[in-house]
């Protein structure tokens, strides 16, 4: 049987600063490093966003395995891997010339893949990037090119979505449910055809009743789950009931909340948040912020406040309908005010957190899709002694160039976690925000 063809994988920038250590994500297939790439991650090295780790990291991991023939046929990453190069400029191909300019960088990491295949053609020069108008250059001039797909969710239409409807239950099941003991035996019951996961949620029901339920893994029971009100706030359908009983349990310290927009996820999160206050140190109030064209929000003009404030300011105003629900003079409005100034409610960009200790706190990152599989990683990895963290977000309205709704670090966390006895996930379903959001998030 001959020989597995072996492949040459050419990485742009963009791939190394999502993960900085995709080197080893190609088996025993070779990667190059076009000098450019070094260049561009140079710029990339200061700060404290996750690209800037990624920059670091890379560099240590590149001296690391790096020797005299890096430059020079290439050295092997590690065990059972190929080898990594450092390929430096060749003058433009004639080839290019025409219709890329060398004043690019994209092009000239193009023109690198361009030439090695050109060079060895008994090899398949791959370029990977995540930038989907490289990938259809580098095709325009016969370079195979994909993106980068180590962390990417398989399907997102398939995608976990935390709860199900269990048809054609039994009166004596129901019946346990809707009265005391309010929970049944897991045996006892038929889910159909895919097995109940850890904290899942159902509606149960028969032609006569239903009810709300929660699977109990640890107990092996499946619970009754009522509708409550938390901090003026009152879930409108089942999804928001079952993300309610998810936020404010204490047992399961990670929930992901995702749906469309006006559907609730981050207001049901804060209110839970400040219902359960007593129960934590700290409740912190996070998001993203996505540059603009790479750059970093210390470019844009006047002080920190009024260079973050137009990113905050979604998250103050779900603070603001919270506040509504009361009177002004009343002690639980008073109480949101006076956890602000003594920062016991603390609302930052995501970046200014992630250097905090986050012991015994309530920690809701908001826009979750617009982080990183490690990004989410780094962040839960974080996780002290009695902290719960709740992600919330829409995994189809992504920000970010270089995410999509397979690779966004939510799609992957609820991918990955779906069968932890730690976690519960509820997917948002109807937007609740007015009838007019409803029917432009279902038409347009």
């Amino acid at each position: 049987m001959p020989s597995k063809k072996k492949k040459t994988f050419v990485l742009d920038t963009n791939v190394i600063l999502h993960d900085s250590s995709c080197v080893y994500q190609f088996g025993d297939n070779d990667v190059i490093i076009p000098i450019t790439v070094l260049e561009e991650l140079d710029q990339f090295k200061k700060g404290n966003e996750m690209v800037n780790f990624h920059a670091r990291e890379f560099a240590r991991t590149l001296d690391a395995i790096s020797g005299d023939r890096i430059f020079d046929g290439g050295i092997p990453i590690a065990e059972s891997r190929g080898k990594i190069a450092i390929k430096l400029e060749q003058e433009f191909h004639p080839d290019l010339k025409l219709n890329f300019s060398p004043k690019k960088v994209d092009h000239h990491i193009l023109n690198t893949a361009y030439q090695l295949a050109k060079e060895d053609k008994t090899r398949t020069v791959i370029l990977v990037t995540k930038d989907v108008n490289l990938r259809m250059k580098a095709k325009s001039v016969g370079v195979p090119s994909q993106n980068y797909t180590s962390d990417h969710v398989q399907d997102v239409s398939t995608l976990y979505t935390g709860s199900r409807v269990v048809e054609h239950a039994s009166d004596e099941v129901l019946e346990n449910l809707l009265t005391i003991p309010f929970e049944v035996d897991v045996s006892k019951m038929e889910f159909g055809e895919s097995e109940i996961k850890p904290n899942e949620y159902m509606v149960v029901r028969n032609e006569n009743r239903s009810c709300l339920a929660t699977h109990d893994s640890l107990q092996q029971k499946v619970k009754r789950v009522d509708k409550i009100c938390y901090y003026g706030i009152t879930p409108r359908n089942a999804q928001q009931t079952f993300a309610m009983h998810a936020l404010a349990n204490a047992e399961i310290p990670l929930v992901t909340i995702s749906g469309k927009a006006g559907t609730g996820k981050t207001l049901l999160a804060l209110a839970t948040a400040l219902e359960k206050k007593k129960l934590y140190r700290q409740i912190y109030l996070a998001r993203p912020i996505v540059p603009l064209s790479n750059k970093d929000i210390g470019y844009l003009p006047g002080d920190i406040q009024s260079k973050i404030g137009p990113y905050m300011q979604p998250l103050y105003d779900n603070l603001s309908i919270i506040q509504s629900q009361f009177e002004e003079t009343s002690q639980k409005h008073s109480r949101i005010k006076a956890m602000l100034d003594e920062e016991k409610l603390v609302i930052e960009p995501l970046a200014y957190i992630r250097g905090r200790s986050l012991v015994r706190s309530y920690f809701i990152v908001d826009e979750a899709q617009n982080l990183t599989p490690h990004e989410v990683k780094t962040i839960i990895t974080r996780a002290g002694e009695g902290t719960k963290i709740v992600f919330t977000g829409d995994i189809f309205q992504i920000d970010h160039p270089y995410l999509d709704s397979q690779s966004n670090g939510l799609s992957y966390l609820i991918s990955k976690m779906q069968n932890q006895k730690l976690y519960a996930h509820v997917n948002l379903e109807k937007t609740e925000r007015s009838e007019l959001a409803e029917l432009a998030s279902n038409l347009l």
